[in-house]
């Protein structure tokens, strides 16, 4: 179910709540009974609105060392055509040739049964 966050003007208050798309919250009582929250002194017909946010870190770019430390092959083409392997482990060979099987990746590694 997705996770949605409101903003009530009137207290301040950021909320989180998970409920269907279809789904209408619009007031700080629908939302202090969908969360199962205090109302306090609000009043419950105090308007919510539905506000954007990103997870932590939802956005941050991964670096080749994390890519490579999670097992993963990045392969990155260079201006003369052709890919150097980043996440190059052990005796892989840096750039790639299409001729040259020896210089593919070694998946059989990387990938267990």
């Amino acid at each position: 179910m997705p996770r949605y966050d409101y903003y009530c003007d009137a207290n301040g208050q950021s909320v989180e709540a998970r409920h269907g798309i279809s789904e209408k919250i619009e007031t700080w009582g629908q939302l202090c009974e969908l969360t199962g929250s205090d109302l306090g002194e609000t009043m419950p017909d105090s308007a919510v609105r539905k506000i954007i946010t990103v997870a932590p870190m939802a956005n941050t770019p991964k670096g080749d060392s994390y890519l490579k430390n999670q097992g993963f092959t990045k392969l990155v083409k260079r201006s003369d055509g052709t890919y150097e392997n980043v996440t190059r482990t052990g005796t892989e060979k840096r750039f790639l040739d299409p001729k040259d099987p020896t210089s593919m990746p070694h998946l059989h590694k990387k990938i267990s049964d």
